[in-house]
């Protein structure tokens, strides 16, 4: 699947480009160990890094990123993107935008205590026919100091789309580096589901079980299961 990207002309080399997911897993990830020793059951055990569900969240669809460092200080947040001004554009070249507190009433995460922002996100996203776009906060991201909210685009192929998000980290002073990402985005098809539920037949319950023994007696099974 092609999906086109655009930013505003001179905007190049001066906003960080989206990248594929697989290309921005986080330093824990990559040097967390695959087995730890578990007080609980005396042994070893496998951790997250070796949970396929878990790492492919993490490397499915693409990345927006932060475009410039964002400092909160004492409250305030400040910024030097950087970036030129366009002559005829109006999109604001600050990195982030506010919601005010009043937006979130009467939703479970409205908290007086936490800033609601928006992340700017400087290019427009324009998928084939047929599929929308499920954006939020980076999947098991929860390192970042803040909760990007989840929501569907379908078609809104010349405009920006912006991601709010709960600001949740209550340090005082804190740097978030121009790159770190704000938003994943999940190219989704837009076709309706049909469900289709029943309890098994006896060979869905005969293929079950025999795919549970393989899981439990062969190691790697599940995942050239998955690979097909």
């Amino acid at each position: 699947m092609k999906i086109r990207l655009r930013c505003l002309p001179g905007y190049a080399g001066h906003v960080p480009e989206p990248v594929l997911a697989r290309r921005s897993l986080p330093e824990w990830l990559r040097t967390m160990p695959p087995s730890a020793e578990s007080t609980v059951l005396g042994a070893q055990v496998r951790t997250v890094k070796q949970c396929l569900p878990f790492v492919e969240a993490m490397q499915t669809g693409l990345i927006f990123r932060l475009a410039a460092d964002l400092t909160l200080k004492d409250g305030t947040f400040s910024w030097n993107s950087g970036l030129p001004v366009h002559p005829v554009a109006r999109l604001s070249r600050a990195p982030i935008g506010v919601h005010v507190p009043e937006q979130a009433t009467g939703a479970p995460f409205a908290d007086p205590h936490h800033f609601i922002v928006k992340f700017t996100n400087h290019w427009t996203v324009s998928l084939p026919e047929g599929f929308g776009l499920l954006v939020g906060h980076p999947y098991n991201r929860e390192d970042l100091p803040f909760r990007t909210l989840w929501g569907v685009v379908e078609r809104f192929d010349d405009g920006f789309v912006h991601f709010p998000a709960l600001w949740t980290d209550h340090a005082v002073n804190v740097t978030v580096p121009r790159g770190t990402p704000v938003a994943q985005a999940v190219p989704i098809p837009l076709e309706p589901l049909d469900l289709d539920i029943a309890e098994m037949d006896d060979g869905e319950l005969a293929r079950h079980i025999d795919l549970e023994d393989r899981i439990q007696s062969e190691p790697g099974h599940y995942r050239r299961t998955r690979r097909g």
